[in-house]
């Protein structure tokens, strides 16, 4: 019976939040260009103005409601509720990092959302990546709707960095996380410029071959999109690329020591004998 429990169970309900929560972003992004978008000069014609505010208390519900889940997972509870207390004071401590002025794009705050994720999980690292950019929105006054297109994107950061093999040594990691965040410092700028990059044209007279019309073929509108980026984004991210890694190879190693540890002490549990006829702990 539980070998038929462990086949079904093969994700954990915390993890279905988190997929939720992704499929809910992306079609937050992707859905300028599977409706209709009519293109107007007026206020109500600003990207996302209508539905960023939805998406934003969606995505905040779901990361809460997936801490809530972790904690309340049937194995290792106390282990998860110390886990989750220390992920409350690493969103705290790299919410406070926006503070700190950022060079041309690049932003300290990725460091701990790659090396949570990299630690603690696929689904830390989500919650660490969303809950990090909103705390950081409300401390600096960063609220609008790009918001919640912040969070998901940094979410993902830390989701992805939980999916990194650990099979090597200590420096090798170091080498590949800094590799990991060069390539998510520009494509967090390539996913970023999607939330108000369809509501950009200028109009049909204006058209100069960068911005996205109702009727683009898939090809042309990645053609418009690669030359848009690289026009507009791709100095930025390259600083932000570079500052992940450099950040990555000075800090990485120690903080990545010290959330080991941390991460041993809070999944050790009790040695507890099994009978062995009834598979029971005595």
């Amino acid at each position: 019976m539980g070998t038929t429990r462990g086949r079904w169970r093969l994700v954990s309900p915390a993890s279905l939040v988190v997929l939720v929560a992704s499929a809910i972003g992306l079609l937050g992004f992707f859905s300028p260009f599977l409706l209709p978008l009519v293109q107007r000069d007026d206020a109500d014609s600003a990207a996302h103005a209508g539905d960023a505010p939805l998406l934003f208390a969606v995505l905040t519900c779901l990361s809460l409601a997936a801490m809530l889940v972790a904690v309340s997972e049937e194995s290792g509870g106390v282990g998860r509720a110390k886990t989750v207390a220390l992920l409350g004071v690493l969103v705290a401590i790299d919410a406070s990092l926006r503070l700190l002025p950022s060079v041309l794009g690049a932003s300290p705050i990725f460091l701990l959302i790659i090396l949570v994720g990299a630690t603690f999980g696929a689904t830390l690292g989500f919650q660490m990546g969303t809950m990090t950019l909103l705390l950081s929105a409300l401390l600096t006054g960063g609220i609008g709707p790009w918001l919640p297109f912040q969070m998901i994107v940094a979410g993902w950061v830390g989701l992805s960095a939980g999916w990194l093999p650990h099979g090597r040594s200590a420096r090798g990691r170091v080498v590949a996380l800094a590799l990991f965040g060069a390539a998510w410092g520009l494509v967090f700028g390539v996913l970023m410029n999607l939330w108000f990059w369809p509501y950009t044209a200028p109009g049909v007279e204006a058209d100069i071959g960068l911005y996205w019309t109702p009727g683009l073929s898939f090809a042309a509108t990645v053609e418009r999109y690669a030359r848009f980026y690289l026009v507009t984004s791709l100095p930025f991210d390259a600083f932000r690329a570079v500052g992940n890694v450099v950040l990555m190879l000075a800090l990485g190693p120690a903080v990545l020591r010290l959330l080991e540890r941390y991460r041993q002490r809070f999944s050790w549990e009790p040695w507890q004998a099994i009978d062995q006829e009834s598979g029971a702990s005595s």
